[in-house]
């Protein structure tokens, strides 16, 4: 049986787009700029969600959650990439590496589950609005939230650790980031149960709540279309075309990045995606709900006076 030689690794090179520096001066000035703008926006949501009193309902107790799900997770890639943009050694301690991977891994996890989650809010208030009250109190939302970060991060520990303790045969990974698919390709064992374990954990937290949210919108679509009225079918409609915009971003890219073909011919174009989807998808979510949610405007309107009066006095 031949031997495999392995390498003991103590860091790793992030060597994705090292081909073309003028590119990455160029993007490191753009994902600053849309850095900023997601930490704003989604702060701006996070806040006024908790100091607005009629923005205290499980609508917007989930949005909250959201806002600091997209918080924590373009922090944990973005500040190391616009490092290495600016950096000729484009290096990530092995510990660093795992938690940035591990992080990741978890709060994207949670975000799948937390949009089917926020699928089903809108389904009962739109199919059951009487009972919406009785089913969606406090104690269920609380649950439903945790649950999510609990699936999230055991997905997460599952996974990653199933990695980190295989051998790599190098450190450099053609990758901006710490990504668990580019880690597979540095192993030098057998990695069968790694992609079966992935396989389950695709079933279980992509596809699964992606057919949550398909029926739920089945259901509100049919319930829209009963309602006699006009205005009453666009107020409908108007409390959950936010999130069903999210939802086809979310996805849409997430697919387009993962299921599409990969070849030698589309690498940059689809490393330039891969970035669009880790920074541009958090930064437009809070500009979603902004836009299309009359009592977020409101709300930022009512803590940018308050706070305005208060410097006043």
């Amino acid at each position: 049986m031949e031997k495999v030689n392995y390498t003991v690794v103590k860091e790793f090179f992030l060597v994705g787009l090292s081909n073309y520096p003028g590119l990455q001066m160029l993007l490191y000035v753009l994902c600053l700029l849309m850095y900023l703008v997601i930490l704003l926006g989604n702060s701006i949501l996070l806040i006024i969600s908790i100091l607005d009193p009629r923005l205290h309902t499980p609508m917007y107790f989930f949005l909250g959650n959201l806002s600091f799900l997209d918080l924590c997770y373009t922090s944990s890639l973005i500040p190391q990439m616009l490092k290495n943009f600016m950096s000729e050694r484009k290096s990530i301690s092995f510990i660093g590496c795992a938690l940035q991977m591990a992080i990741s891994l978890a709060l994207g996890s949670t975000e799948c589950i937390l949009l089917a989650v926020m699928a089903f809010d809108r389904y009962v208030a739109i199919c059951n609005p009487l009972r919406y009250t009785i089913i969606m109190n406090k104690g269920l939302c609380v649950q439903m939230v945790a649950w999510t970060w609990i699936i999230g991060f055991l997905n997460s520990l599952t996974q990653s650790g199933l990695v980190l303790v295989m051998p790599f045969c190098e450190n450099s990974i053609d990758n901006l980031t710490c990504e668990i698919l580019a880690l597979f390709k540095l192993i030098c064992a057998d990695i069968s149960l790694n992609i079966f374990i992935m396989i389950i954990a695709s079933i279980v937290i992509l596809i699964t709540p992606l057919l949550l949210i398909f029926f739920s919108y089945v259901f509100i679509l049919s319930t829209i279309l009963r309602i006699n009225s006009t205005e009453g079918r666009k107020k409908a409609f108007s409390t959950c075309s936010a999130h069903l915009t999210v939802v086809i971003l979310f996805y849409g890219s997430a697919l387009f990045m993962y299921m599409k073909p990969k070849s030698k011919d589309t690498k940059l174009f689809d490393e330039i995606f891969g970035l669009s989807y880790w920074v541009v998808t958090p930064m437009l979510n809070p500009i979603i709900y902004s836009l299309r949610n009359k009592e977020v405007k409101e709300g930022v309107k009512k803590v940018l006076i308050r706070n305005l009066y208060l410097r006043k006095m």
